[in-house]
């Protein structure tokens, strides 16, 4: 990794040292946040699993039933009873805050349902899917909520992988290898200060020498 381009100075090494300390004060945050959002990423996939799982099953038993209904009565005498038909259904949106991040809520609220369908040219299967149909929507909703966190998260941990690596692969390291050239440096130009000061005693020395040896 190539160093910074900055003069070996004593104030350029102070700098890079508070640099370096808030960088890595900066890379243990991102870290403690990674493993956080790895943690919910998991916890909420195997439950996003699970609701699709259910939803699945859910799927299969409603539209069985469907079939059953239009065995029953016809395609035709079913779609005009589901017209009928009048619900009402709410959603609304929120968000919980994670490490900063929004995370959806869905909740769907459902008027009780009074007489389905129970008409003449019905049948009972008729009442069981659209029953079934009905049942799905809270297990959809929270499939739907489930889905859109992991996405988030997802976008998240990757956004946090990426600014953990820049600070560990690239500016931690450069303000490593710079301190270490500014320090080499500093100690070069130290270790020359003391030769230069060296040889200029001894020739005072010297010279000393020289007088008091005199006529």
């Amino acid at each position: 990794m190539p160093k910074l381009n900055v003069a070996p100075t004593k104030s350029n090494l102070l700098g890079l040292q508070r640099q370096l300390e808030f960088a890595e004060e900066g890379y243990d945050l991102l870290e403690q946040k990674r493993q956080i959002l790895i943690f919910e990423l998991m916890s909420r996939l195997a439950r996003a699993e699970e609701a699709e799982r259910r939803v699945g099953d859910a799927v299969g038993h409603a539209f069985t039933a469907l079939n059953a209904a239009t065995l029953d009565i016809g395609a035709r005498a079913l779609e005009e009873a589901a017209f009928a038909v009048s619900m009402r259904h709410e959603v609304s949106l929120s968000d919980d805050r994670l490490m900063g991040m929004g995370v959806p809520k869905i909740a769907l609220k459902e008027e009780p349902m009074g007489v389905r369908f129970g008409l003449g040219g019905t049948s009972s299967n008729t009442d069981v899917a659209m029953s079934r149909f009905v049942d799905l929507l809270p297990s959809l909703a929270e499939l739907a909520e489930l889905v859109n966190a992991v996405m988030r998260l997802a976008r998240e941990l990757r956004r946090t992988q990426r600014r953990c690596n820049a600070l560990s692969k690239i500016f931690i390291p450069q303000y490593r290898e710079t301190i270490d050239y500014i320090v080499g440096s500093l100690e070069e130009r130290e270790r020359e200060s003391l030769i230069i000061l060296k040889m200029i005693r001894d020739r005072l020395g010297e010279e000393a020498s020289g007088r008091g040896q005199g006529p």
